[in-house]
């Protein structure tokens, strides 16, 4: 049984939907000959599976023999002071069958580095999960983490990491407010 901590919600699967549903960019953890590996990825949701593009490389060779992998996303509600987390274990398979990648080529989902990434990966989820908690009040997210507001939207629900901004998630510089 997995330990949840006090003032933390588990989210439903329906949730973690929307939620997978409303981001673009990820992280994929993969195992390649025992040793573990991050990427990050845009991707989109297809049905009741997750699609990325790749070019030749290890996130390919890894979704080419069926590996199993993880896929994580997370966010921060600035007004609500609160932050999520969802986590996708599945398998990953290329996408061969024509009539799938003719499906997979209408999707809005565009490889964002110049180089050619003309391989459809598919994620068949096993396992979803998701949580959310409330920030401390006496601490405030800010630049400092690499977030900021989403200047898009003019909404301050949400946010995106700085592009270019130095970060380390496993050492984030949290100051109290």
């Amino acid at each position: 049984m997995t330990y949840i901590a006090p003032g933390t919600e588990e989210l439903t699967t329906e949730a973690c939907w929307e939620l997978l549903a409303a981001t673009s960019v990820g992280r994929l953890a993969i195992d390649i000959a025992g040793k573990p590996d991050i990427f990050p990825i845009n991707f989109v949701v297809d049905g009741d599976a997750l699609i990325f593009r790749t070019g030749a490389g290890t996130k390919f060779a890894a979704s080419a023999l069926l590996h199993d992998v993880a896929f994580e996303i997370d966010g921060y509600g600035p007004r609500e002071r609160t932050a999520w987390s969802v986590v996708v274990k599945g398998r990953a398979h290329e996408v061969e069958r024509m009539d799938e990648v003719y499906a997979a080529e209408e999707l809005p989902l565009f490889p964002w580095a110049a180089h050619p990434k003309p391989n459809f990966v598919r994620i068949t989820p096993t396992e979803i999960t998701g949580r959310r908690f409330h920030v401390l009040d006496d601490v405030s997210p800010d630049a400092s983490i690499g977030w900021e507001p989403y200047p898009h939207t003019g909404s301050e629900d949400a946010v995106v990491p700085t592009p270019g901004a130095e970060y380390h998630p496993g050492a984030p510089n949290v100051r109290p407010g």
